[in-house]
């Protein structure tokens, strides 16, 4: 039986928006090539960048090429996959890994490139700001300037920030900026910091399989527990691959948190106002980015909320049009399915595409 073509346009009932699709311009991948030379690299860099740059495989080859296009393939891409709308971003570890100065031109070169190509294709594309975290004055004017100039739509964090966290005072002013311009931040994986890697790296864990979501999943709970969220209350989370697992661990995660703050176990954490289920469910959305299987889909669905759970394909690291498919036959009505592939793109990143087949005649 011939496959059902997968379309454009919201015939379907909807718009399928993909809200983790990365790029990379050629000049930052020019640096990282430099930085793989450099006699002390970073390990997970070296694992992540060493393969996706230096190998001849055909998937690595074609991620690389991918990355840096922004026009005729990548829409063809989306065209064939029935992807309407995607949300552009740095790739990680974008910016993390140079030094301040450099982080912040290469934040300004990508949110340039980004929003032109947000300007050429309005009607597919929208894209996310990135900034170079540890200069954060100058984080918050190129935040400002992405938002208030190019027209973005977000923040992407691709997680620490050379071993540091969000949770940190020194990232405060970045975090009431995003709150201010209300904006969200997308919580994107990078490879574990060298003082987390090595157990992994030796059994080849250290990447998408299973340390992306480790570390970033840490990153997400770090900043619940040190209390970003009651010093932030009205910032907003997007975190890929179904919550990096932590939806899963609802149930434990509040009852050790709760007897942890009973004991007052750990004297650095304030007492939260909330519990971290809560703030999962008040401040964090999810997207199936890599992670388009149903029964989990449907899980997070339940225990989030169906307003917290989005779609996205994860391109050009994974792209399965198949994927597609299988969230389409979503065991969902069909104002489900929509809330499911559009509204909920639309109402967290503030998008605008009224346009775009009326949004799915909407």
């Amino acid at each position: 039986m011939a496959e059902t073509p997968l379309t454009t346009g919201g015939e379907v009932g909807y718009l399928r928006i993909a809200t983790e699709e990365a790029y990379a311009p050629i000049e930052m991948l020019d640096l990282y090539r430099e930085l793989l030379d450099e006699p002390d690299v970073d390990p997970g860099f070296a694992s992540l960048m060493g393969f996706y740059l230096r190998s001849d495989a055909e998937r690595p080859a074609a991620v690389r090429r991918k990355l840096a296009d922004l026009g005729e393939e990548r829409l063809a891409d989306m065209d064939a996959a029935g992807v309407d709308h995607a949300i552009l971003a740095l790739t990680a570890p974008g910016t993390q890994v140079f030094d301040p100065a450099r982080a912040r031109d290469v934040a300004r070169l990508a949110n340039e490139r980004i929003a032109e190509a947000c300007r050429a294709h309005p009607d597919r594309f929208s894209g996310l700001a990135a900034v170079g975290f540890e200069d954060a004055p100058s984080a918050v004017a190129e935040l400002e300037r992405g938002v208030k100039e190019l027209g973005l739509k977000g923040l992407v964090c691709n997680s620490h920030i050379r071993g540091h966290y969000l949770d940190e005072e020194r990232f405060y002013p970045i975090l009431e900026a995003a709150e201010a311009l209300d904006v969200p931040i997308y919580l994107h994986p990078q490879t574990p910091p060298r003082d987390m890697i090595r157990p992994m790296l030796e059994a080849g864990l250290d990447g998408a399989i299973f340390g992306f979501g480790v570390e970033t999943g840490m990153h997400l709970l770090r900043m619940i527990v040190r209390g970003v969220f009651d010093r932030f209350p009205g910032l907003r989370v997007v975190v890929g691959h179904l919550g990096e697992a932590l939806p899963f661990w609802l149930y434990r995660l509040d009852y050790m948190h709760a007897a942890q703050q009973r004991a007052a176990r750990y004297q650095g954490n304030p007492r939260l106002e909330l519990t971290v289920s809560e703030y999962m469910r008040r401040n964090v959305w999810v997207t199936t980015s890599g992670m388009a299987w149903v029964p989990a889909i449907m899980f997070c669905r339940e225990v989030l909320g169906p307003d917290r759970v989005m779609y996205a394909m994860d391109y050009p690291y994974e792209y399965v049009p198949d994927e597609v498919r299988a969230q389409d036959a979503l065991p969902l009505s069909l104002p489900e399915l929509r809330r499911f592939y559009e509204t909920n793109a639309i109402e967290v990143f503030r998008l605008d595409l009224t346009g775009t087949a009326e949004a799915a005649d909407g």
